[in-house]
C-alpha cells in the first residue's frame, strides 16, 4: 500500500518552497508515494510544472471552477511518485467541483502491489465547512459506488479535508485511520480504506503559518498471504468403492457376537460403536492436503505457464531493450485469467443446474473470500484445556448426584409405551448432514447416511435405542462429550469469554431427534405461551412484535403512562440446570415417569473433556446443566423455565430461550407490581439455581411524557444497581428508549454494504443472473429484511432511503431490477399475520377478530401514529385490502 502525505495548504503556490525543502531534506517525504493536498487555490491558468515539487512527481489537479461559485477556497491536487508508479500506469478516472464537494479520483497500477489488489484507486476529497453535508455525502457516495463497481479488486483510498463530515454515515464498511487531531482538538482530515489497521497516522508540522497539521500515513497493511500460515490437515476421502466396501463389511458382520458378549447396555453399546468406528476408519482412504489463504481453484496450469513466459520475456526485454514480447506475454496472462474465471463460472452454473447448492456456495465463498476469520485457539497455552474444564465444572454440586436413585424408584415399567421403529431410524440416518463433525466415537455422519440400511435394522433401533428406553439408561459412550471452546470475542481475556460447545456422538444426536419429537408431541399446546423459542411457526419476529405491541398499547391508552423493560442476562444458563428439579417439572407437565427417568439419566454422570487445538484435558464427570450442542438441550431449557411467568396483569415476561425481558406497564407512577415482579424473578432464580448476571442485565425506560421530568426508582438486584441504558440489542434488533429505528437501520446498512463488496467480486466470473440474485438474496437482502415486520413500519423516510440506496447499489452491480423493501415488508406482514391466525395458542391470536361479515378483520384502536404504523395494525390493514 502507498505511503501518503495529506495536508490542507491554503494556496499551494505559497507553500512550494516548504514542500520542496521537505522533499529534498526529509527522506520520508521524498520517498512518499502519494502527496494529497486540499485547498490548493489553483486555477486553470497555472500550469502543472509550476507547482511540481520535483521531477519524479506527476501532478493531477481539480481546480475550483466558476460554476461552483468559489473565489477563495477550494481546489484539490494529487501528486504521484513515479518511482512508485510510472506515469504511463496512472489514469485520472473522474473529477468534479460543486458548491458542496470537490473530488478527484485517480487510478494507479504500480509495479508492486499485494496479490489481492489489481490497482489503487486514490480519491482526494474536499468538503467546505459551509457545505450541505447530506448533499456532499450523496454526491460522493454515487461516485465511489460507481468506481467500486468498475474496479472491485482495487484498493480504495479516500482521503482529504472532510471538515468533520463523517463518510461512514453512507459507507459503513470503511475504516478511518487518522485518530490524532489536525486542528486544535478537532480532526478535520480523514483517510478511509476498506481494511482495518491499514495505516498508522503521524502528525507533521503544518505548511507555512497554518494551524492545520499535515498528516503522514505509513502503511501497516499485512498481505493476505502473510496473515495466515498454510494449513496441513489429514482428511478422509470417501469414494464409491470405499462406501460399497463398508456396506459389505457391515452386512457380513456377526452382530450376535456383540449380543452374547455382555448383558450390560453400556458394554454392549461401546463394543458396537467401537466396531463401527474402527471399520469406518480402516475403510476410508486417508490423504494430507495443504491449503494456502490466497489459494484460488481457477489458478490452473495455463495461468502459471503464462506467468513464467511473461517473466522470461521481461528479463529478455531488459537485456535487448525490446519490450514487445513482454507486452504480448502480459496480454496472454490477462487472457488466461479471463478464460480461467469464465471456465470456473461455467462450472458454478452447471452446479446450479444440477441443484448442487453446497458446491455452488462453496465456490461463491471461494470467489468472494466470504468466510469467517480463523480462530486463534490453535496457538493457545497447553494448560488452557485443563483450566477451562475445571471452570466449566464450577456449577456441579455433589448433593444433586444422589437424586438419581430417588427418581428411579418412582419409575414403573408399564410407563414405557414409546417404541422407536426401524423406519424412523432409517429416515433420521438418511437426513444426517455429512458435514457434521464426528463425536468422541469417531463415527462420521457420512457413514450413518450411506449405511442406514445396514445399521438401522435390528441393531440400533431395537438393540440399543429401545433397550435404552426400556431400562431408562443412556449408554455412557453416548453421554460422553468433548467441549470445544468457542471465543465470544476476537481477543478473549478470561475463561468466561469462551462458550462451551459440546461435541457429542452423531448416533446420539439421531437418538435425541427422535426423542425430541416424542417429547414435543406429549406436551400441551398452551404451555408457556410467551416462550417463543423452539416452537412451531414461532420466531424472533413474534417475540419482538409482542414486546413492542404490549408496550405501545399501554403507552397509547393514557397520558402519563410509561414502560420499564428489564433485559435479563443469566450466567451460563444452560450449565446451571439442576436435573432433579427438571425431573419434577417434567413430571408435573404429564410426561411418563420412565421418560423423565431417561432424561434424568441423560443429564447425570456425563463424562466431559475440553479440546483446545491439539491439547485434550482429562475427563471429568458432571451432573449439572445441559450440554450446549445437544439436540435436546434447547427444549429441556425451555421446559425448565416454563413456570417463570408473570404474576400481575400489568407485567409480563417475554422469553426467547434464555433471552428474557420483564415488562412493567406503569400507570400513575405506581411501580409496585413491576418491582414485585423483579423480586419474584430473583427468588425464582435462586430456587432454580439460575444466576443473574447483573453487570449485563440492563433496564430500558420508554416514556414519551415531556411535560414533567420523572424520578424513576433505581432498580437494585442482590444489592447491585442495574444500569439504565438508552438502547439495547435484543434478538438482533436495537430497541431505543424513543422506539425509533435509526440506530438499528444504520447497523443494517453498514453490514449490508460490507457484503456488496462480495457481490462485485462475482461479476468477473460471468455468472448467470440467477446466481447473482441468489447470492444477493441470501447475503444482503437477508440482512436488510431481518425482523423487518417489527421495525420497517415506523422507520423514517431518511432511513428508508438509506436502505433503498443499498438495493440500488446492488441493482447496478447485478444490472437487474431487485424487489424493493416496501413490497417485501407488505408480503411478510401478510404471511406472518396468517401464521398467527392459524396458531390458536399464539398469545397474539386474539388480535385478529373477524367482523360480522366474516370477510374483514376488526381494526385495532390507535391514538398515535406510532401505534398505527406498528406491526399488528399494519398487518390487519394489509389483510383487509386483499
Amino acid at each position: 500500500m502507498p505511503s501518503i502525505l495529506l495536508a490542507n495548504v491554503q494556496s499551494i503556490e505559497n507553500k512550494l518552497d516548504d514542500l520542496r525543502a521537505r522533499i529534498k531534506f526529509q527522506r520520508d517525504i521524498r520517498d512518499c508515494n502519494l502527496l494529497c493536498f486540499t485547498e490548493t487555490w489553483l486555477n486553470p491558468a497555472i500550469p502543472d510544472h509550476a507547482v511540481q515539487p520535483a521531477g519524479f512527481f506527476s501532478v493531477y489537479r481539480m481546480d475550483r471552477t466558476m460554476e461552483s461559485g468559489k473565489k477563495r477556497d477550494g481546489g484539490v491536487c494529487l501528486m504521484v511518485n513515479n518511482r512508485w508508479c510510472d506515469s504511463t500506469n496512472i489514469s485520472p478516472l473522474t473529477c468534479s467541483c460543486s458548491p458542496n464537494l470537490e473530488l478527484l479520483i485517480v487510478k494507479c497500477r504500480p509495479f508492486y502491489l499485494p496479490r489481492e489488489f489489481t490497482a489503487v484507486i486514490a480519491c482526494t476529497v474536499y468538503i467546505p465547512h459551509y457545505a450541505d453535508s447530506d448533499t456532499a455525502l450523496c454526491e460522493l457516495h454515487e461516485a465511489l459506488t460507481h468506481q467500486q463497481t468498475l474496479h472491485q479488486d482495487a484498493a480504495l483510498i479516500v482521503m482529504g479535508d472532510f471538515n468533520r463530515v463523517n463518510l461512514k454515515r453512507t459507507f459503513h464498511n470503511l475504516h478511518q485511520h487518522i485518530n490524532c487531531p489536525t486542528q486544535g482538538t478537532r480532526t478535520l482530515d480523514d483517510c478511509y480504506t476498506l481494511f482495518k489497521n491499514c495505516y498508522k497516522a503521524q502528525p507533521l508540522p503544518a505548511f507555512g503559518k497554518l494551524d492545520q497539521a499535515a498528516i503522514f500515513l505509513m502503511p501497516a497493511y499485512k498481505q493476505r498471504l502473510k496473515q495466515q500460515p498454510p494449513i496441513r490437515r489429514e482428511v478422509a476421502r470417501w469414494t464409491d468403492q470405499s462406501v460399497a466396501a463398508l456396506q459389505d463389511a457391515l452386512d457380513d458382520a456377526d452382530w450376535d457376537m456383540f449380543r452374547r458378549s455382555s448383558d450390560d447396555i453400556n458394554m454392549f453399546t461401546e463394543a458396537v460403536v467401537g466396531f463401527i468406528g474402527k471399520l469406518a476408519d480402516d475403510t476410508a482412504e486417508r490423504t494430507i492436503i495443504r491449503t494456502f489463504p490466497n489459494q484460488k481453484p481457477w489458478v490452473d496450469k495455463n495461468i502459471r505457464d503464462a506467468l513464467r513466459s511473461r517473466t522470461a520475456a521481461y528479463n529478455e526485454g531488459l537485456i535487448s531493450g525490446n519490450m514487445d514480447l513482454y507486452k504480448a506475454a502480459s496480454y496472454n496472462v490477462r487472457s488466461a485469467v479471463r478464460k480461467a474465471k469464465r471456465s470456473y463460472g461455467e462450472k458454478l452454473e452447471s452446479q446450479l443446474r444440477q441443484c448442487d447448492s453446497r458446491s455452488l456456495w462453496k465456490g461463491l465463498r471461494t470467489i468472494t473470500d466470504y468466510k469467517r476469520p480463523a480462530s486463534s485457539m490453535m496457538n493457545a497455552d497447553a494448560s488452557l484445556a485443563d483450566e477451562l474444564n475445571t471452570f466449566y465444572a464450577r456449577f456441579d454440586a455433589a448433593a444433586i448426584k444422589t437424586t438419581n436413585g430417588c427418581a428411579r424408584s418412582e419409575c414403573t415399567s408399564e410407563d414405557n409405551a414409546f417404541i422407536i421403529t426401524e423406519h424412523a431410524v432409517k429416515n433420521t440416518f438418511r437426513r444426517m448432514n455429512t458435514r457434521k463433525a464426528a463425536g468422541p466415537d469417531a463415527i462420521p455422519g457420512r457413514v450413518l447416511r450411506a449405511c442406514a440400511d445396514q445399521l438401522a435394522p435390528e441393531l440400533v433401533s431395537t438393540e440399543i435405542f429401545n433397550l435404552s428406553l426400556a431400562q431408562a439408561v443412556v449408554p455412557m459412550c453416548f453421554k460422553q462429550s468433548i467441549i470445544v471452546p468457542v471465543p465470544k470475542k476476537q481477543q478473549p481475556a478470561c475463561h468466561n469469554d469462551y462458550r462451551p460447545v459440546a461435541l457429542t456422538s452423531i448416533v446420539m444426536k439421531c437418538f435425541e431427534k427422535l426423542m425430541r419429537d416424542h417429547i414435543t408431541s406429549s406436551l400441551p399446546a398452551t404451555i408457556d405461551s410467551l416462550q417463543f423459542a423452539y416452537r412451531t411457526n414461532r420466531s424472533t419476529d413474534d417475540a419482538i412484535s409482542h414486546l413492542l405491541h404490549t408496550s405501545l398499547s399501554h403507552l397509547d391508552t393514557g397520558r402519563g403512562n410509561y414502560v420499564r423493560m428489564l433485559f435479563v442476562d443469566y450466567s451460563s444458563a444452560f450449565n446451571t440446570i439442576v436435573p432433579s428439579k427438571l425431573f419434577t417439572k417434567l413430571t408435573d407437565l404429564g410426561l411418563s415417569s420412565s421418560l423423565c427417568q431417561w432424561i434424568l439419566n441423560f443429564l447425570t454422570d456425563r463424562p466431559q473433556s475440553v479440546s483446545v487445538g491439539k491439547q485434550v484435558s482429562p475427563s471429568i464427570s458432571l451432573s449439572t446443566g445441559v450440554p450446549q450442542g445437544c439436540v435436546l438441550s434447547p427444549l429441556l431449557y425451555s421446559l425448565y423455565t416454563y413456570d417463570c411467568v408473570a404474576t400481575s396483569d400489568t407485567t409480563s415476561i417475554v422469553k426467547f430461550a434464555d433471552d428474557t425481558v420483564v415488562v412493567g406497564l406503569i400507570s400513575d407512577n405506581i411501580e409496585t407490581a413491576y418491582l414485585e415482579e423483579i423480586r419474584n424473578l430473583e427468588t425464582w432464580c435462586q430456587e432454580n439455581n439460575l444466576l443473574l448476571n447483573i453487570t449485563k442485565t440492563k433496564e430500558l425506560i420508554v416514556d414519551f411524557t415531556t411535560k414533567q421530568a420523572r424520578n424513576y426508582k433505581p432498580l437494585i438486584i442482590s444489592g447491585t444497581p442495574v444500569e439504565r441504558v438508552d438502547s439495547f440489542r435484543y434478538l438482533g434488533v436495537h430497541i431505543t428508549q424513543d422506539l425509533s429505528w435509526s440506530c438499528h437501520i444504520n447497523t443494517l446498512v453498514k453490514k449490508a454494504r460490507q457484503r456488496l463488496f462480495f457481490l462485485r467480486r462475482l461479476r468477473d466470473f460471468h455468472l448467470p443472473l440467477k446466481v447473482l440474485k441468489n447470492f444477493y438474496s441470501c447475503t444482503i437482502e437477508s440482512i436488510l429484511t431481518g425482523n423487518i415486520c417489527t421495525w420497517f413500519g415506523n422507520s423514517t423516510k431518511q432511513d428508508r432511503r438509506d436502505l433503498q440506496r443499498v438495493v440500488r447499489s446492488a441493482e447496478r452491480i447485478i444490472q437487474s431490477e431487485l424487489p424493493d423493501l416496501l413490497s417485501i415488508y407488505t408480503k411478510r406482514c401478510k404471511s406472518k399475520a396468517r401464521k398467527i391466525m392459524m396458531d390458536l395458542s399464539h398469545p397474539n391470536n386474539g388480535l385478529f377478530s373477524l367482523l360480522r361479515s366474516g370477510k374483514r378483520f376488526r381494526s385495532l384502536k390507535a391514538k398515535t401514529e406510532r401505534m398505527r404504523r406498528s406491526f399488528f395494525p399494519q398487518a390487519i390493514r394489509a389483510l383487509n385490502q386483499v
